[in-house]
């Protein structure tokens, strides 16, 4: 029987800027999309018709979840007829700020276009997944990248994190529209472009450069997670930010070892993990 199994990254936004408010109701934005090795699992088996399974009790209800709305574009733009099971083993915290929808619904379009052997384009790909997610068409090449526009239009960087990333959710959901409708769109004053001009000896350096404007919402309302932020620059973490519109907060360590620790620092129920990004 024909199995097909995709490991389906998350990201991190390193540095997220709100730039203006467009006139279909979208925000133009900056922020540097990059890949971890925190991942969630897709497997596609042959079957005689289309069934999702998922080891997430909160998306085994949910019908036009990012899997089942990729599996829709996909067989109206090729005309096939799905069917195949679909299992989700899902890793990635849900609602963290990490894409771990946007990733899960690319890589069924990645998966269903290998397993039906249709042969799609990466540039075919994403065009249906940003009708998926606005940042589901970077996890169909999920390599460091500036996206701007809507966060689907990419620009390859050198930009890379060699040093352990300590990954936190506190287990807070916080509404991406909510985020949305209470920011205030400002022009940078630090583009993120200029980051792959900069010689960065330390991510020290970084910490009044690269920012995260949703942070000047989140933190006053749920303070819980401004204070995961102090504990990471407490612990040593030479940078830390907020990523996406929350709830998760990675820092950036000097080594494994002071990562580790930092994050034994953390309440037993708060998710954690230490990765390295994916180069």
């Amino acid at each position: 029987m024909k199995e097909l199994l995709i490991k389906t990254p998350a990201k991190i936004n390193f540095g997220l800027n709100i730039v203006s408010k467009r006139d279909d109701g979208y925000h133009n934005l900056e922020t540097i999309f990059y890949p971890i090795s925190l991942y969630d699992e897709l497997i596609i088996k042959e079957d005689d018709h289309f069934s999702f399974n998922t080891s997430n009790s909160l998306l085994k209800g949910e019908l036009n979840n990012s899997v089942i709305k990729a599996k829709d574009l996909f067989s109206e733009y090729t005309g096939i007829k799905i069917t195949t099971s679909v299992t989700l083993n899902k890793f990635i915290p849900i609602g963290a700020g990490m894409g771990g929808g946007s990733s899960d619904g690319a890589a069924a379009l990645i998966g269903l276009n290998s397993f039906y052997e249709v042969g799609l384009s990466n540039e075919e790909l994403s065009i249906l997944a940003l009708r998926v997610g606005s940042d589901a068409p970077f996890f169909i090449d999920p390599k460091p990248k500036y996206a701007s526009s809507r966060g689907e239009i990419f620009e390859p960087v050198s930009f890379r994190i060699d040093k352990p990333i300590l990954i936190v959710n506190s287990g807070i959901h916080i509404s991406t529209q909510w985020a949305f409708s209470k920011i205030i769109p400002q022009m940078p004053i630090y583009p993120l472009r200029m980051i792959d001009l900069l010689k960065i000896n330390s991510f020290n350096e970084l910490k009044n450069i690269v920012i995260n404007d949703f942070e000047t919402i989140v933190f006053p309302e749920y303070p819980g997670i401004r204070e995961i932020k102090e504990r990471m620059y407490e612990s040593g973490a030479e940078f830390s930010l907020m990523t996406g519109s929350g709830s998760t907060v990675f820092g950036i360590f000097p080594d494994k070892s002071l990562a580790m620790s930092a994050a034994f620092g953390f309440p037993a129920e708060y998710f954690t993990f230490i990765s390295y990004g994916l180069n």
